[in-house]
Formats: C-alpha cells, sequence, structure tokens
C-alpha cells in the first residue's frame, strides 16, 4: 500500500494549514480524522472516515485501503497523539503542526525545553502528585474529565500551593484565551474543553530525599514505633533495585513510609499498598497527603486483593499474617522477569519460613542482619540506643540474569 500522510492542523483548521498540506488533502480520496478535524473540510469531495474508539479499528480499516488516503489531528501527532501508534502499524508520513504546548509556552513568553510533560487526556491522574511535585515547570495536556478546574482540586488536595498555573484555551484559534491563576482560582473558574495546563513553580516546596526520618511520618498513638525505621528502610529499598517506571507492591504498608518513599523513585510507575488494620489506613492517607505522594491503597489482609494489583517488578513484605505460604505463592506466580522480592523479617521463624518458602518457589535468597544503634545524648555524654534486629531478605528468581 502507498503511504498515508498524517496532517497536523491547529485550532484554526485551514487558515494556518500550508498550501502543500492543503492540496494533499483535497487531492487525496480518503480523509480520516475526528469529526472536529473533518468538519474543517465541508467542501472535501472525497470519502471520509471519522475516528472512533480505539486506533487498532482504524489500522485494521486503513491496512488494505488502496485510496490516496489522508489523515488529519491535531498539532503535532507524535506528541502525545495518535502518530506514534499508526506509524508502527502503517507506512505513515508525519507532517506536524505547531502542538498546543508549543503556542502555550509562546503566549507566555516562557521557554520550554527544561519543561515536564504530562498528559491527562485520556488518562487517570493517579500518581500525578509525585510526578509533579519538585518540576519547576510542567505542562499537562487535558480533557473534559481531567480539566484545569479537576488539576487545580488535586494539587490543592496535596497542599502544593507553590504552582501557579498559565491556561491555554482554543491556542491559534479565533475564540483562543490565556489567563494566569493562583491554584483557588483555577478551582473555581470555567474553561474551553479544548486546553493546554503549565504549572510553574514560585516558591519553594518542600523536599525529601531518600532516608525520610521516621519523626517526620504520622504513626500511631501511643503505641509508636510501628514503622519501617529509616535505616533499614534505606536498605530495603536499595535491595528492591527500582527504577522510575517500576511497579511495587508494598505488603503490610502499615504507615506508609516503604510506599512512600518507593512511589518517590517509581514515579512514573505505579506502587499498590495493603493494610489489614483499619486505623492504620488512615494514618496513611496522611501520610500520602503529607509526602504528596498517589498511590492504590487497600484496607484488606494479603494475599486476598492482590488480584486487583498489576504485575510487580518489586515486591515488599513488612508483615505476612501468618499467610507465608499463600502470600508467596501469589509474589512468586505475579513477580515480573528480573524482579525482586524484599522481606523483613523480626523473628527467626519468619526468616527460617520466608528463606525455605523463596527457594522451594525457584528463588535465589540472600539474607542481611541489620542490627542498627543510634546515638543518645545523656547530659554531655554520648551513649547508643541499638534498635531491633531486622533480617532483610532479598529474593530473584534463578534464572533470572
Amino acid at each position: 500500500m502507498q503511504a498515508i500522510k498524517l496532517i497536523g492542523i491547529g485550532a484554526d483548521g485551514k487558515a494556518s494549514l500550508p498550501r502543500l498540506y492543503e492540496r494533499w488533502i483535497y487531492e487525496s480520496e480518503l480523509l480520516v480524522g475526528g469529526e472536529r478535524h473533518l468538519a474543517f473540510f465541508p467542501d472535501y469531495q472525497g470519502e471520509t472516515l471519522t475516528i472512533r474508539g480505539g486506533l487498532s479499528q482504524l489500522v485494521e480499516r486503513l491496512r488494505h485501503e488502496t485510496k490516496r488516503t489522508v489523515i488529519v489531528a491535531s498539532g503535532d501527532p507524535m506528541f502525545y497523539g495518535i502518530g506514534s501508534y499508526l506509524s508502527s502499524k502503517l507506512p505513515i508520513e508525519v507532517y506536524p503542526a505547531v502542538s498546543s504546548i508549543q503556542w502555550a509556552f509562546a503566549k507566555m513568553g516562557e521557554k520550554w525545553q527544561d519543561a515536564k510533560f504530562i498528559s491527562v487526556h485520556g488518562r487517570s491522574m493517579k500518581g500525578l502528585a509525585q510526578r509533579i511535585d519538585g518540576c519547576e515547570k510542567v505542562a499537562i495536556l487535558t480533557d473534559e474529565t481531567n480539566s484545569p478546574n479537576a488539576i487545580a482540586k488535586y494539587l490543592l488536595s496535596y497542599g502544593m500551593t507553590e504552582y501557579r498555573a498559565f491556561v491555554g484555551e482554543n491556542l491559534g484559534g479565533q475564540d483562543e484565551r490565556c489567563r494566569f491563576f493562583e491554584l483557588e482560582e483555577m478551582a473555581d473558574a470555567e474553561f474551553s474543553p479544548l486546553n493546554v495546563v503549565i504549572l510553574q513553580k514560585t516558591k519553594a516546596g518542600p523536599m525529601w530525599s531518600l532516608g525520610i526520618d521516621d519523626a517526620e511520618f504520622l504513626q500511631r498513638k501511643p503505641e509508636k514505633g510501628l514503622i519501617t525505621k529509616k535505616e533499614i528502610r534505606v536498605l530495603s529499598i536499595s535491595a528492591l533495585r527500582l527504577h522510575a517506571k517500576s511497579v511495587v507492591w508494598d505488603i503490610g504498608t502499615c504507615t506508609g513510609s516503604v510506599a512512600i518513599e518507593a512511589a518517590k523513585i517509581a514515579r512514573e510507575g505505579a506502587v499498590f499498598a495493603i493494610e489489614k488494620n483499619a486505623h492504620d489506613i488512615e494514618i496513611c492517607k496522611e501520610n500520602l497527603k503529607k509526602f504528596r505522594v498517589d498511590i492504590t491503597l487497600v484496607h484488606g489482609k494479603a494475599p486476598e486483593h492482590l488480584d486487583e494489583f498489576a504485575d510487580p517488578d518489586a515486591i515488599f513484605i513488612g508483615g505476612t499474617s501468618g499467610e507465608m505460604g499463600p502470600l508467596l505463592d501469589v509474589c512468586c506466580q505475579r513477580l515480573k522477569r528480573n524482579g525482586r522480592i524484599v522481606i523483613n523479617a523480626v523473628t527467626i521463624e519468619t526468616l527460617a519460613q520466608a528463606v525455605e518458602g523463596l527457594k522451594q518457589r525457584g528463588f535465589q535468597v540472600d539474607v542481611t542482619l541489620a542490627q542498627i544503634s543510634r546515638s543518645k545524648s545523656i547530659l554531655e555524654l554520648t551513649r547508643f540506643d541499638a534498635l531491633n534486629p531486622i533480617y532483610i531478605i532479598t529474593a530473584k528468581r534463578e534464572e533470572d540474569e
């Protein structure tokens, strides 16, 4: 089949379209696009095909097409658009227009090569908090559900008031409108469905590096101490070998310290946590808000509910509640290739069960005994207080490289 031309157009339709691109469109025999895009060409004489539903259906429709075909799409089709998918399935020639992101930064008078780019168009906002937190400049592609209002309310729920927002609506069109907002203002404003949001940090926000002090976390009272201690947390997270896109399970998350630190590393991935204690769940929710982490948190006792989680790259088990065998069955079956399981054990009985159970399921096992002491002032002197010894059990499949 001959190559299909994929042409980007702006909000002004034909007005800024190069003459050559316009000629290609009118000389084609089949014009494909969304309803809004096709409406720019009411005098087109050939066959039209409106894109509805999944792109896989469109690919099947076009795979054996013999007519001269042009597809029209918004802005740069290779920037969070249909271009990347279609070009991997069909012979496509891409001719981009100025993207809405380029328009928005131009209207702001701001450089954009140093910005972070995020799309919530047709996507969930789950995990958006940790992806944005700490960034100086963030461009967000929106939709009618994940609108500027919804984004503002979401960010305010995590206390991210160090950002101001720029919203560009119908950029490049006759009804273009550009405005700056504080987040509180943006939460109550009204917007056109076609818009771009740019967040710009205007003042310093809180920062946390790996190894957050235990005292920073809200903990159960009066029984403080039900938290994976900082030193153990750092060693355990290191053993998980996380990367930016890791999918992580935290089983027995308690007040969420491991899940929070993991999410700070796996910003582009996902963290799933489960906890059986209802009171700890509520404390965990408060910690998630404080540390600006948006994860999937489930109240329940593992291995129940684990079928609701995506397959993991890494699993941290802070407590088994006497379900070591069934829990390892699920974890070992669901863990992705080259993934890791890390278990914290306080007793030698749990250590023995974990090591034996993992070996029976074809895993290599390493154990670190962490015996940590912290300095404590006594008048003008210093002594050391010992923390409970912890066995850090790290497992990977024997066949994995």
